[in-house]
């Protein structure tokens, strides 16, 4: 089953059912096999950042332990190297470690964009500009690939938030949609040449991703050339044979059959057309035979050299790390430095990844503590400072006081905890805990010179950046974290990092701060295209870092800059005395700087980096990305080229240009204007303050009136309802949503709060969702019993279950006795 040929042949051979069965898992993580054609079951499993496969009980949500594997850095501390390169080799190693353990499809690499701060995901995903976060994902996916196993990228599309993922409806507008929610996809698409897609579970514009035609057909396939497989979210089907009909072909996990007889009948009945059946068993079987499972050795005689992996972890989060302040040139530290104190709870337990279908079982993990103590420093002791959670501790406090007072230097280890950043969860605010913020003020107000080094997956206030000496932002830096962090800080690696995505001074200056996450049936997408630096740089607000920016241990100078439609060249000059990496970002500005314009300011162009010695000089040549002077257009649903005067920026972040020069581009000769100039109804999109926009003015970008955002009430609750609006209706219904918060809650206290947050994922579970996702153990008429009991008519839905499972546990029975 190697060819086209052998796959369709493979296909003619089947009955309607055996294509059915193709459709979906066979249990948690593999699909069917067809035996008696040979057709072999696959695995896939998580793995954006390294590989979970589990040995026993089998979840999606990080609960049950998985096999050891190298934890590398999440995406979005890769993203902050800016490195194709880097990320090509991680993607080899988890390819490799993949293969060695049968898993034939990689679950990652994640790559929604990071509209707000506060989504509980961002540390799985790249960045808020969609071309770093495409070539960076097509980087990864190329290494993954490389191996023979098949990567997916994810999740698709405009996943932009945790709360009530799987029933939201992303409303969004044709330009935002096109030019920031869809560009990375393509890219890493187009350009990685991914082999799976997995789709989002909310909707989008109304409809679900999973069945979302012009998603899944006409873009994917049809403009950008897909060729693979759509594998649903776990749990993400909705609506099985719309999802067939639309090009989704896998659904996850197993449904104990219960939609495979849903597609037989929906042929049966002329309802489904088989030969739109045949195309999606056709992306099955070529997955199949694209991942050759069966040249596989067995598990358990991998010959993945775990030392080696774990080096080039150590190697990834070194490149990763972000020198975000040095302004007294504290850093790095060395025998000269005297005394130095390390404090603070990561130090010694440290925060390397994130939490959910992403959490990795390390097969070894280094932590900052014993690296530093390692690196020649004198170090005169450690102290923990805080509780992980935000409790309150004087003796803790104290002692880390005590501690610091004896030091030249403190290195003080901040961060988020594990509960603020996980799966299913977006954060509440932008906030440290107090108790870290407490700490910090007092030993600011010792005098004593003061290293900040943060952990986290996405940007936090920094209330206290101007009165500290250094900041290192280490991100997520997996199992090779501690060496990382000691590299960086002793100055044996010289920081190259750059940010991935931009730093507000306080939340309230994100221009969605006042609409995420707050509503309950929809989430509004009015920013549109201004997102991250596009918005910040439109309207000229203050930042605490901006996007791109990074600091080294020696500087860098720009000159002979060149540029024409194509690319851009620019030499680079180290005027340091140490060798150093520069990431060489270029810019294309809009004419007249997109005054009055539906437009951002400037946007990435390309980027490059560059190694180079004391004095040397590199020129570098940067291609522009292909839409670098277009706006999509939605009149005419295509790409438009916008004429006038640009400048092309070679830049040290969005808001460092150190050189620019003009570039003429002629336009396309259609009428129409595709930036909306000198409409009223629009006037907040052509200034920028989108944070201003109100419902009417929404409206009119969208040409639609909105949906409701808040849930349909006076009605019984339904299979596609969620589970949390189960809340306040009396009865089991309140008795059932307070259960599970209230355990959720009790998790928290007792100090698991990665099964805390799993638990609250439940309320936001579609009702359908307690079946799909039981591996048979609950089936439709079960379902029916539950919902009648949450509909106020409880003792009826009681035997309504009861019978249906005892019906249930028979057919299973018997079943099995078949078999047997």
């Amino acid at each position: 089953m190697g060819s086209l040929d052998d796959v369709k042949r493979t296909r003619h051979a089947m009955t309607l059912a055996e294509k059915a069965s193709l459709m979906s898992g066979a249990n948690f993580w593999n699909t069917k096999p067809v035996e008696r054609l040979g057709v072999p079951s696959i695995m896939l499993t998580d793995g954006p950042h390294g590989l979970r496969k589990q040995g026993g009980a089998a979840d999606h949500l990080g609960l049950n332990a998985s096999i050891p594997a190298t934890g590398f850095p999440t995406a979005a501390t890769l993203a902050n190297s800016w490195d194709v390169d880097l990320l090509g080799r991680v993607g080899e190693l988890l390819g490799a470690e993949a293969a060695a353990e049968q898993v034939s499809v990689l679950l990652g690499p994640g790559l929604n964009i990071k509209r707000n701060p506060l989504a509980g995901r961002n540390f799985e995903y790249f960045s808020e500009d969609p071309l770093l976060s495409g070539l960076m994902a097509a980087a990864l996916i190329r290494g993954i690939q490389s191996r023979g196993v098949a990567a997916s990228a994810k999740h698709f599309a405009v996943n932009s938030q945790e709360t009530h993922r799987m029933s939201i409806d992303e409303i969004v507008d044709e330009r935002a949609l096109h030019e920031l929610y869809l560009e990375g996809f393509r890219i890493a698409i187009t350009q990685g040449d991914a082999w799976t897609v997995m789709s989002s579970y909310n909707k989008v514009n109304g409809t679900y991703a999973n069945e979302h035609r012009e998603l899944l057909h006409d873009i994917l396939r049809e403009r950008w050339g897909f060729d693979g497989l759509v594998v649903s979210d776990w749990g993400g089907n909705n609506d099985r044979v719309a999802a067939i009909e639309a090009g989704s072909a896998l659904e996850m996990p197993s449904t104990d059959g219960v939609t495979d007889l849903e597609i037989v009948r929906a042929v049966e009945n002329g309802s489904l057309d088989e030969a739109v059946l045949d195309a999606r068993v056709d992306e099955v079987l070529t997955l199949i035979a694209r991942t050759r499972p069966g040249a596989r050795r067995p598990a358990g005689t991998s010959e993945v050299d775990h030392d080696l992996h774990h080096d080039l972890a150590i190697e990834a989060a070194s490149r990763s790390i972000v020198l975000a302040a040095n302004e007294a040139g504290l850093l790095p530290l060395g025998p000269e430095s005297g005394r130095v104190a390390v404090i603070g709870a990561f130090a010694d337990v440290p925060r390397y990844q994130g939490a959910g279908s992403s959490l990795v079982n390390p097969t070894r993990l280094d932590d900052p503590l014993e690296a530093l103590r390692a690196s020649g420093l004198d170090i005169v002791g450690h102290e923990r400072g805080f509780h992980r959670r935000d409790i309150p501790s004087v003796g803790l406090r104290r002692r880390a006081l005590r501690l610091a007072r004896r030091a030249d230097v403190v290195l003080l280890h901040l961060g988020l905890d594990e509960s603020a950043e996980a799966e299913a969860v977006d954060r509440t605010h932008l906030r440290l805990a107090q108790n870290q913020l407490d700490l910090t003020r007092e030993l600011i107000d010792l005098g004593v010179p003061i290293v900040v080094v943060l952990a986290g997956g996405a940007p936090v206030e920094l209330p206290f950046a101007d009165e500290v000496d250094a900041i290192v932002l280490g991100y997520l830096g997996g199992q090779g974290v501690g060496p990382a962090i000691a590299d960086v800080v002793t100055g044996r690696v010289n920081p190259s990092g750059k940010l991935a995505e931009t730093y507000p001074i306080r939340y309230s200056d994100v221009p969605s701060a006042s609409t995420f996450g707050r509503t309950e049936a929809t989430s509004e997408h009015r920013d549109s295209i201004y997102l991250g630096y596009r918005y910040y740089d439109k309207v000229d607000a203050p930042v605490r870092y901006p996007f791109g920016h990074g600091l080294s241990y020696t500087t860098f100078a720009y000159s002979a800059l060149r540029a024409d439609a194509r690319a851009a060249t620019v030499t680079v000059t180290n005027t340091g005395d140490r060798a150093g990496e520069e990431v060489v970002q270029v810019y294309v500005e809009a004419p007249d700087a997109a005054a009055g314009q539906f437009r951002a300011v400037r946007e990435l162009g390309g980027f490059a980096k560059v190694a180079l010695e004391p004095g040397e000089s590199a020129t570098v040549e940067v291609a522009l990305r292909e839409h670098a002077f277009q706006v999509f257009d939605p009149d005419r649903g295509e790409w438009r080229t916008v004429p006038g005067t640009y400048s092309v920026l070679a830049a040290a972040s969005s808001r460092d240009i150190r050189a620019r020069v003009e570039v003429a581009i002629d336009g396309d000769a259609i009428d129409g204007d595709p930036l909306d100039l000198g409409r009223a109804d629009l006037s907040h999109y052509l200034d920028g303050t989108v944070d201003r926009v109100g419902a009417a003015e929404f409206e009119a970008l969208l040409g639609r009136p909105l949906p409701g955002s808040t849930w349909p009430t006076g009605r019984p609750l339904t299979r596609d309802d969620i589970i949390a609006q189960a809340k306040g209706r009396g009865g089991f219904a309140s008795a059932l949503h307070a259960l599970i918060v209230t355990v959720s809650r009790t998790l928290m206290l007792l100090g698991r709060p990665h099964a805390a947050n799993n638990v609250r994922f439940v309320l936001d579970m579609p009702f359908r969702s307690v079946a799909r996702m039981s591996n048979g153990a609950v089936d439709g008429a079960m379902l029916d019993g539950l919902l009648l009991m949450v509909n106020g008519r409880f003792w009826h839905g009681v035997r309504r279950a009861a019978t249906a499972w005892r019906a249930h546990r028979r057919a299973r029975r018997a079943a099995s006795a078949r078999h047997d």
